[in-house]
Parts: C-alpha cells; sequence; structure tokens
C-alpha cells in the first residue's frame, strides 16, 4: 500500500507543526501489537509502584492492573521494535526529516475507557533540546481517536513561537502553567482518526490531551525520532558507537548541525523524576481536571 506525503502535506507541516497520516498499518499489524500489549498489561498484576517498564494508573491493583505508561515498549514488544524502522513509516520520516534519521526512544499511553490521565500542556523540545529542532514524534492510533477519548491536541504554528517556561517552584515540572502564559488553547486542534493512522508533530510544538470520557479505550503509540545531524544538548553522547545503533535512515556524522533555536534547559530537574506524569505531578496550576 501506498502511503505519501505530498507536497502540500509537507507544507502543512512546516507551516502549523503537525500532520495526520490516514491508514499506515494493516489491521493484522494493528492486531499483533494489541495481542503483546494485553500481555505486557497483564503482567503488571505483579507490579505495586512504578518501575522502568511501567507507569501505573490511579487505582492499580494485582486484581485489576491500570497502566497509564508503558515505558520504552519497543524493548518489551517485539512488533513495536519491528514498527520502529517499518518501511512506511521510515519513507514518512524521510520526507520530514530529510535523508538522515535517528530512533530516540518510545513510549506506549494508554487511556482506559471512562478514565485515562490527562497530558498538560507542554513542548516536547522543553525536555530534550539539541543543536538543531529537526526533531518529531510519531503517534501510532492503536484504536479509532475521537474528540471524545482524549486526543492529542496542538497548537497550530507554536513550533515557531518561543519556548515556553515548564517549572514550578523553581524546578523542571515539564508543562506550561496555563494561567502565566498568552496562549488561546481553545485553538488547539485535536489530532483524530481511525487505528492505524499516524500523527507527525514537530519538537516544538504546543500540545496535551485531556482525560478520555468515553466508553472506548485510546491507546496510542509514540516515537520519537530525530534528524542524524541534530545532537542532544541536556544528555551529551558519550557512546557515539551506540548513538549511530539507532540510525534508521541516512548516514552517520559527528558533525552536529547547529541552528539558531530558541531553548530552555530543564534544570534543575523535576522534583518528580520518571516519566511525564510524574514530572507534571508538581504542577501549581492544572489546565485539564
Amino acid at each position: 500500500m501506498a502511503v505519501v506525503i505530498s507536497d502540500e502535506d509537507l507544507a502543512t507541516y512546516h507551516q502549523q507543526g503537525y500532520l495526520v497520516v490516514s491508514s499506515v498499518l494493516s489491521e493484522s499489524e494493528l492486531d499483533v501489537i494489541r495481542a503483546e500489549l494485553r500481555y505486557v498489561v497483564d503482567d503488571a498484576a505483579g507490579i505495586t509502584e512504578n518501575d522502568d517498564t511501567y507507569d501505573l494508573g490511579p487505582g492499580h491493583t494485582a486484581v485489576e492492573p491500570k497502566v497509564r505508561r508503558i515505558k520504552e515498549p519497543h524493548r518489551v514488544m517485539p512488533s513495536v521494535a519491528d514498527l520502529v524502522r517499518h518501511p512506511l513509516l521510515l519513507q514518512l520520516l524521510t520526507r520530514l526529516l530529510g535523508p538522515g534519521v535517528r530512533f530516540q526512544t518510545s513510549k506506549l499511553n494508554m487511556k482506559s475507557a471512562g478514565d485515562g490521565s490527562a497530558v498538560e500542556w507542554h513542548q516536547d523540545w522543553a525536555f530534550y533540546p539539541h543543536t538543531n529542532d529537526d526533531l518529531l514524534a510519531v503517534g501510532v492510533m492503536l484504536d479509532d481517536v475521537d474528540e471524545s477519548n482524549g486526543p492529542l491536541c496542538v497548537l497550530p504554528g507554536s513550533h515557531r513561537g518561543v519556548i515556553h517556561d515548564h517549572h514550578a517552584n523553581g524546578r523542571f515540572c515539564g508543562a506550561i502553567d496555563p494561567g502565566s502564559v498568552p496562549i488561546d488553547f481553545s485553538a488547539a486542534v485535536p489530532l483524530m482518526g481511525t487505528a492505524g493512522s499516524m500523527t507527525f508533530h514537530h519538537v516544538r510544538a504546543v500540545h496535551g490531551s485531556a482525560p478520555n470520557r468515553s466508553a472506548r479505550s485510546r491507546n496510542f503509540l509514540l516515537f520519537q525520532y530525530a534528524a542524524v545531524d541534530a545532537f542532544p544538548l541536556v544528555h551529551p553522547v558519550d557512546d557515539i558507537a551506540r548513538f549511530d545503533e539507532l540510525i534508521v535512515a541516512g548516514e552517520a556524522t559527528i558533525e552536529p548541525r547547529v541552528t539558531v533555536v530558541p531553548v530552555r534547559m530543564p534544570l534543575p530537574p523535576a522534583l518528580l523524576q520518571g516519566s511525564i506524569y510524574e514530572n507534571q505531578l508538581a504542577m501549581t496550576s492544572r489546565f485539564f481536571e
């Protein structure tokens, strides 16, 4: 099946900071991922607190496991590891980022029916600035996504603006204080589609998602990718061989491309270390309740 980003799509991504591409994965590919996910969630019954694999949701018990995030699912789900280098995905990524692309990490956010934690407004760039901003996140819809089950929402054009403060009480908290910025959050666009569709949003785009208030789940797999010549500023590369193993397209380089982009360092580090959910617990003002 041909999946193509047209010149018009490319212009939209550059202007608005996001794109939705429909029907990238087949139902059979989705079924494999969903089956593995069920096994991983079932294994959470033996976990009582967050660890390197699980971010547990409120009310989690051994009888009724509640998982809001699988951390780095590519390490525990073979189907997700395969998807990192899926030919159709790489075709889309090289169109958006150029010929050289490096995989960074993955996560799988789970919003169960009538539940599911919100993710407050933030910019991914606030967590991991690089020498240039040719980075993006890919969202893989494992369920149909509409306005009722907590879609990812993006503020159009926000990737071309400032990097907002993501601190509370002097420490990084991974979220924007909604009362301290002149942002019209009602202008955010929900990224919706059928299962198997993919979203792409620029690393500097302001985005967030409300709780899932529907009777359906919203499981959303996220990948982070960067241009090969984008080097991290927060955690400098100390093993170039391992760093280059993450390249999924193009050739390695030791010459970072440095561009003039706004940067705020995520320092001092978050008081509550772990996933974004834990970081955001330190917020003093929230948008989603």
